[in-house]
């Protein structure tokens, strides 16, 4: 599975670098997972929230146009909340 999705980045990476698509944003490369805490560290925003039946809250972030949602999670014995996922808003 990691070569295969190295070889898909190695090959998007050429693509971009021939001027036929964007670069994708840091949050989007693989070599970290996207969580809140990385997006806040690359200037996001936090522009709106949402609360789940299930527990959890979700939050929007923006840099300029790009939007995430981020789901985040917690219990009482747990000791920080945790991103469960962070998606880019299309």
């Amino acid at each position: 599975m990691r070569v295969v999705q190295a070889r898909v980045w190695i090959v998007a990476a050429a693509v971009s670098a021939c001027g036929i698509v964007p670069a994708l944003p840091q949050a989007m490369r693989p070599s970290e997972k996207t969580t809140v805490g990385t997006l806040l560290a690359q200037d996001y925003a936090i522009v709106g929230t949402t609360s789940s039946s299930s527990g959890g809250a979700g939050l929007f972030l923006r840099k300029g146009s790009l939007l995430y949602f981020c789901f985040v999670t917690e219990t009482p014995q747990s000791p920080k909340v945790t991103t469960n996922y962070c998606k880019p808003v299309e």
